[in-house]
């Protein structure tokens, strides 16, 4: 929905709200992901990466790549990989800021790829913002090869009560105040906070993940819980 600042999706997740939503933040959306997260972005994408355990010549995809900046962290492990977003403000962003970086304008529920397309998929902070998150990783296994790997990298639970604590009056106080100092459309960033507050913890989304045909499910904690790295295996 519209608000008088800005856009932002509303927690149903309807396709061309939150498209419209990401094309709103597109601008600076790098730099405010950078000063929100404390900087701890790059660390996790570089986490992301090395639990893909690519290797030269393979061919991976990166679901909900915005701008294309986990897509470019990817590359450098010497596969090839391609990212994918309905967002076009993204995509443009991107290809201003990495015009070398393969983006591409898809749907997480009809990626313009053939089964077994890829050795790995990977989504980060994206498959929250789906219609149908089980739907999207059963898309996401079709495009995989038989072997081939899955790592979702999302928002999840702190494991410490009292760190969660904080972390949840961060996420619902502090910042949106921080995202209208830094970002081109503030409001975008209540709606990622609620959506963050009500995504599942790590067991409920690996138990979706499994559910989706995924094998080998598990994952890891980044940040004490704040990020969670799910791990699968299409067999």
């Amino acid at each position: 929905m519209s608000t008088p600042h800005g856009r932002r999706a509303s927690l149903d997740k309807q396709p061309h709200e939150v498209a419209a939503m990401f094309d709103g933040v597109a601008a600076r959306y790098d730099l405010t992901n950078t000063v929100l997260s404390f900087g701890q972005d790059r660390p996790w994408r570089r986490a992301t990466r090395a639990a893909l355990g690519l290797r030269p010549g393979e061919r991976v995809l990166d679901v909900g790549a915005g701008t294309g900046v986990s897509t470019e962290e990817l590359a450098q492990s010497g596969a090839y990989a391609v990212g994918a977003d309905l967002s076009l403000g993204m995509l443009y962003a991107g290809k201003r800021s990495r015009p070398s970086v393969p983006l591409l304008a898809g749907d997480a529920l009809r990626l313009p790829f053939a089964d077994g397309s890829f050795d790995a998929v990977t989504i980060s902070f994206a498959l929250r913002n789906v219609t149908d998150p089980e739907a999207a990783l059963r898309e996401l296994a079709r495009v995989t090869r038989p072997g081939g790997r899955l790592v979702v990298c999302e928002f999840s639970t702190p494991v410490n009560p009292a760190f969660r604590t904080v972390y949840l009056s961060y996420l619902m106080r502090s910042l949106p105040a921080v995202a209208r100092t830094v970002s081109s459309n503030p409001d975008a960033y209540v709606y990622l906070a609620e959506s963050i507050r009500a995504w599942p913890d790590q067991a409920a989304l690996a138990a979706k993940v499994g559910a989706a045909g995924w094998q080998k499910v598990a994952w890891r904690n980044l940040t004490g819980g704040i990020v969670a790295l799910h791990r699968a295996v299409r067999e």
